[in-house]
Order: C-alpha cells, then structure tokens, then sequence
C-alpha cells in the first residue's frame, strides 16, 4: 500500500483548520476507496499565537493519521515546508496550505500525473490574479519576467508551492542544505519532470492573510539573491559606465578650454557628479552587503527551526 504524506504549514490558521481538515479527510476518504493508499496528515505549526495548535492536537487525538511538528517559534513558511518534507516518509508529498486557496480537490488530478503518466511531481499554476490587488499583481508578474532573465533557473510565472511530489524529488530537495530557501526557485532547481495544472486564483475561506507587499517584496528579494549573482554583475558594468562618462566628460572639457577658449562652471558639475556617484557607490555597496549577509547566515549553521514538540515517532524526529 502506498502512502501520501499531505504536509500542511500553518501560522495563526485557528478558523480555517477546521474547513481544512474536514475537505482532506474527505478527498483522502474518496480515494481510499479507488485506490490502495494510506494518507498521513502533517501539520507545521509556525509558533501561530492562536489555538492552531490546541485544534491540530485535538485532530491527533481522535485520528491517527495526523501528525504535527510545533516550532519554537515563528521561522516563517519556507522553514515549514522544510520540517515537513523532512518529517515526512511517504511514497509521495503533497506540500499545501491550511487557508483552502490551495484545493485539495485537485489531489486525485495530481496523484493520476504523478502514478499513472509517470510525472515526477503535479504543481499549480495559477492563470488569473483575480482578486488580487492589481498593484500587487503587477509586481509579482514583475518579479517573475525579472527573475528568469537574470537567473538561469527558469521559474514558471504563477506557479505556487502547492505541489504533488515523488519520494525522490522530496528527498533532492531536503538535500539542499540552504538556509536562505526560495522553495519556488528549489523546485525548479532540483528538475524532475512537473505537470503544471492551470487554475484560477482562490481566496481564502477564513482568517486573514499574514503576507502583505513589504513581506511579498523581501521574499522576492530572497529568490533573486538566492538564483542569481547578475546584480554583481550589474555593479561591475555600472562602474564602467560611469568611468566613460566620466572619461567622455574629460575630453569635452579638456577640449573646450585648450581649443575654444571657453571658461568651465565648476561647482554645478562637481556637485552633480559627486551626488551621482556617491548614489551609485552606495547602490553598488548596498548589494555587495546583501551578498555578504546572506554568506554571514550562511556560514553560521543555524538551524532553519527548532521543533518544540510532535508526536512523530523517534525515528523520524532525528531527520528534523
């Protein structure tokens, strides 16, 4: 019998869990009965501060095939996705939200790409940003044109964490030893062959969205840090082009007084130029240090949580 670990993070997800859990158990019910499958059902508590957790243990104790890793404190999503994956010993992953923007109804369409076609992984993709904030919908498409021409990692736009895996891919993935994780970038860094399956842009049944533009905008930041090293780049051939300026700026002016007799205004033009590239040197430092900070954590080895408690067995805790 094969069994579908579905990982869930959460993070102050107290009034949706409840529509979460019955929807799962009712897809994972569905399919028992057409196919040999056991389910587990993991649950991440990212040190949420409402009764998340209260509601998963209470799900434990009646069901046995839920489980649940609660976390110290808050390390944010991407942290989640890594315990869980790392907790989880399935024949397949499934890595989904709580908040039901993620439909579980698309599970049996996954496992069919998955067992059936021979797909190393089932993903979403979202087509439409309806309800959406049109100035938030424009960065992100933003992001996502920006990202693939300066990375070689190819990141399909809208494509979301919700995704179907194989052991092997979960297990490539849990590899990478990272502490700055961009999950969309990893997916598609560790390859495999995904099916993208189109769907239109879900809100969420209950609670309140934790992810707000300045969040959405640094976790941006962190995926092209993370793929790229272009912006380096960009500083090298910034400063080259402003020593020909500078050069060109040289000779106009060497050639107006030798040639031309004409007197130079020296204070508007050391100011301006001065202004400028001190801007550029600081833009140029400023990304240097992104670089170097994310080296700094890097070479820390912190780890990327710390588990508090969970009913997984003693075996698989030593995996987190």
């Amino acid at each position: 019998m094969e069994k579908i670990c579905v990982v869930v993070p959460c993070y102050n997800e107290e009034e949706s869990l409840p529509m979460f859990y019955e929807e799962i158990s009712r897809i994972a019910e569905e399919m028992g009965k057409e196919h040999p499958l056991e389910f587990e059902f993991l649950f991440v508590n990212d040190g949420s501060k409402d009764k998340t957790l209260e509601l998963i243990k209470g799900y434990s104790a009646k069901d046995e095939r839920v489980r649940y890793i609660s976390f110290s404190r808050n390390f944010g999503k991407e942290a989640g996705i890594l315990a869980g994956l790392k907790g989880s010993d399935g024949d397949y992953c499934v890595v989904i939200d709580a908040d039901l923007q993620h439909p579980p109804a698309l599970i049996p369409q996954m496992y069919s790409y998955v067992h059936d076609e021979g797909y190393d992984c089932a993903a979403t993709r979202r087509v439409s940003r309806k309800g959406e904030p049109k100035l938030l919908s424009f960065f992100s498409s933003m992001f996502y044109k920006v990202i693939n021409s300066i990375s070689d990692t190819h990141i399909i736009d809208g494509a979301q964490d919700y995704r179907f895996m194989t052991r092997a891919m979960v297990d490539s993935i849990v590899a990478l030893p990272e502490y700055n994780r961009f999950s969309k970038g990893i997916f598609s860094w560790v390859g495999f062959d995904t099916k993208f399956i189109p769907i239109e842009n879900v809100e969420r049944k209950a609670g309140k969205s934790t992810w707000n533009f300045r969040s959405l905008f640094r976790y941006s930041m962190e995926g092209i840090f993370a793929f790229s090293t272009v912006p380096l780049s960009f500083c090298t051939w910034l400063g080259v082009s402003f020593c020909l300026v500078a050069l060109a700026v040289m000779t106009a002016t060497l050639v107006k007084k030798i040639f031309f007799g004409e007197n130079v205004s020296g204070y508007p033009t050391i100011i301006t130029l001065v202004s400028v590239l001190s801007g550029v040197q600081l833009l140029c430092t400023g990304i240097i240090a992104q670089y170097i900070a994310k080296m700094y954590i890097e070479v820390k080895h912190r780890p990327k949580f710390i588990p508090k408690e969970t009913n997984l067995e003693s075996d698989r805790v030593k995996k987190l």
